[in-house]
């Protein structure tokens, strides 16, 4: 009832005003002003408690249906509210130096009131957006946290290579996977790249994140600001796993560096799949398809099923062939995973294997 006698009371003050004015306008001497007060104040008495109960109705039901809203919107909705009262006060108090005229005062009340119980309204319908815009969503509904808890964090690099998505195929992304909003928009970027071979693989990417829902993977797009973090993307990465207590998948040397450093375990797609591939021994025998020239002369190179690439001495001549028997020679690690060096069967010039010396 507190609303409805407040909200009662500024009417009364209006209808009061108001019938003054009136009576003034009437007569402004004997008892014509009196009359208009106490009519006014009368009839705005009657009608101010009625519209004030319809009023206070309408809230306690609004507030019925929003007892389960979760602390953001209550904070978005106290937020907006507040600065929708101070938005009428800004815009009424101004009016009373122009116009001068008791009537003022309690109009700016209301109208404040108004847009104060607007603004509430729209903060909670909102809520989750201005917390996440804030940065602080994490913090006020901690549950998106919770389910995301022991994920894996993918950046950039992680949704381009194509062994996220043999490691989700294969069971071993059960804790579910957490990509970051910028490094979708990212991904999308590439997508329309003017270079086929990068917009390819980003096409490739975001069809892996299709992929690993089909699959049964939890896969989960994280929108928002991510507090504490510096404006650089692998920071941001980072401080995001870390509040996740999950951990980074990369195919970057950099973020798993700077990964480490943040005390945040990171899993290099990569060195993953360098360390699972099949090693090379010199002097096994392979069979490769040559497909364009070497950087040196007479080099030919090829690319092995997992994707290995094979320098080829000495078979510059044979581009275009498949299944071209070569002997391992020497094989060198790289960023980009294993490059196997090697001669053709049969021939003994070993000496330029085009490892360095």
């Amino acid at each position: 009832m507190v609303f409805v006698e407040i909200f009662r009371l500024l009417v009364v003050v209006l209808g009061a005003v108001a019938g003054l004015q009136l009576g003034e306008h009437v007569h402004r001497t004997g008892w014509a002003p009196l009359t208009g007060v106490f009519l006014g104040a009368a009839i705005t008495y009657v009608a101010g408690g009625t519209i004030g109960r319809v009023v206070d109705h309408g809230i306690t039901a609004a507030v019925g249906r929003l007892r389960s809203l979760p602390a953001a919107e209550v904070l978005a909705a106290a937020v907006v509210g507040t600065a929708g009262l101070l938005l009428g006060l800004a815009v009424g108090l101004p009016l009373l130096a122009l116009v001068r005229s008791p009537v003022d005062l309690p109009a700016i009340g209301a109208f404040a009131w108004v847009l104060c119980m607007l603004g509430v309204r729209v903060g909670a319908l909102k809520g989750r957006d201005v917390a996440r815009a804030a940065g602080i969503a994490h913090l006020l509904d901690p549950r998106l946290d919770q389910q995301l808890a022991g994920s894996l964090v993918a950046d950039t690099s992680a949704l381009l290579d194509r062994q996220l998505a043999l490691l989700g195929h294969a069971g071993l992304l059960a804790g579910g996977l957490a990509v970051p909003r910028f490094v979708v928009d990212e991904v999308r970027m590439l997508a329309e790249s003017p270079d086929p071979l990068v917009s390819g693989r980003a096409r490739q990417g975001l069809d892996t994140l299709a992929a690993l829902r089909d699959a049964g993977v939890s896969v989960t797009v994280v929108g928002g600001a991510v507090p504490g973090a510096d404006a650089g993307g692998d920071e941001r990465l980072v401080a995001m796993a870390r509040r996740l207590d999950g951990r980074v998948v990369t195919c970057s040397r950099s973020l798993a560096e700077v990964a480490a450093a943040g005390g945040v375990p990171a899993v290099d797609l990569r060195r993953l799949a360098d360390d699972l591939a099949p090693s090379h021994q010199v002097g096994d025998v392979l069979a490769v398809d040559l497909v364009r020239p070497g950087r040196l002369p007479r080099q030919a190179v090829g690319y092995l099923p997992d994707g290995d690439m094979v320098v080829v001495n000495d078979a510059e001549h044979l581009v275009g062939g498949r299944d071209v028997a070569v002997v391992v020679s020497g094989v060198r690690r790289t960023t980009q995973g294993r490059m196997v060096f090697a001669h053709l069967a049969g021939s003994t010039n070993v000496a330029s294997s085009g490892l360095p010396a």
